[in-house]
């Protein structure tokens, strides 16, 4: 069994180690190349079509027109 002091020590070990690899992945960032930022550009058209057609669609209008009329009409 551990004493209380190896486990404090354990756990600064293991708490340095997870600081390391961070900056260590954090400074070799290289970035992304030319063709990650297409792809990237792509899906990010894709999925503002797909929502911008979710949210213009006559079920979500005619569900956010019945939210305000109601909280309109509710009295206090």
């Amino acid at each position: 069994m551990m004493s209380d002091r190896g486990i404090r020590s354990a756990l600064r070990s293991g708490v340095r180690e997870v600081r390391r690899r961070l900056v260590v992945a954090a400074v070799t960032d290289d970035g992304m190349s030319t063709a990650e930022y297409a792809i990237g550009t792509i899906a990010a058209a894709a999925f503002g079509a797909v929502l911008y057609s979710i949210v213009t669609g006559d079920s979500i209008v005619s569900a956010l027109t019945g939210i305000i009329e109601k909280a309109l009409n509710t009295s206090v």
